[in-house]
């Protein structure tokens, strides 16, 4: 979210823009990407949005765009880039993406807005990036393809179960720390050792 400055103005681009669009549908969902609201945030005018944006689609489509840059593209980046072995790399994955979600609920806003024209392919493409991802690690980790897509959808599945529970009832998951750690550890080994 970018502040904004008291007396001067600074000169705000389309990635200032996206950044405070997507933390608006984060708090809010699809809805709260409104033009108007978020130039206020910003301490812009309407008229710096359309120098940058032709529609508040624009917009929204850029703020898809960064969420899918930061959340799948840049995450597989960080995990290829942490070594070698691949159920190391699988562990990594599997708890950075946990522990993202559970910080940030914006994949549900997009999954509750899963039928709107802008987000649909968006879903689409980072549920096909993502399970080709964990599919490529699993059989990297020695599984047979047909079995590695299995547990690739299976580790998606429990991901997505957890954002859900998470954030909608938080109090089914372990409140401390270290029980939090020790579950997350649970999963994660559950889903490396589950059968093919």
């Amino acid at each position: 979210m970018v502040e904004p400055l008291a007396g001067a103005r600074r000169r705000l681009g389309r990635e200032d823009w996206a950044e405070e669009a997507l933390a608006a549908l984060s708090s809010g969902g699809i809805a709260a990407v409104a033009v108007e609201p978020i130039a206020k945030r910003l301490g812009a005018t309407k008229g710096s949005f359309y120098y940058h944006f032709t529609t508040r689609d624009d917009l929204l489509a850029a703020a898809l765009k960064l969420w899918e840059q930061r959340h799948t593209l840049e995450v597989n980046a960080d995990v290829d880039a942490a070594g070698d072995d691949p159920r190391q790399r699988l562990n990594e994955l599997i708890t950075r993406a946990i522990r993202m979600a559970e910080a940030d609920p914006v994949v549900l806003r997009l999954l509750a807005a899963a039928d709107h024209p802008l987000v649909a392919p968006v879903l689409e493409r980072v549920t096909a990036v993502r399970l080709a991802y964990l599919a490529g690690l699993y059989r990297e980790a020695g599984h047979p393809a047909a079995a590695a897509r299995r547990r690739a959808l299976l580790t998606y599945s429990a991901y997505l179960g957890h954002i859900q529970l998470t954030h909608s009832t938080p109090g089914v998951l372990p409140r401390s720390h270290a029980a939090r750690h020790a579950y997350h550890d649970l999963v994660v080994a559950a889903l490396l050792s589950a059968g093919d």
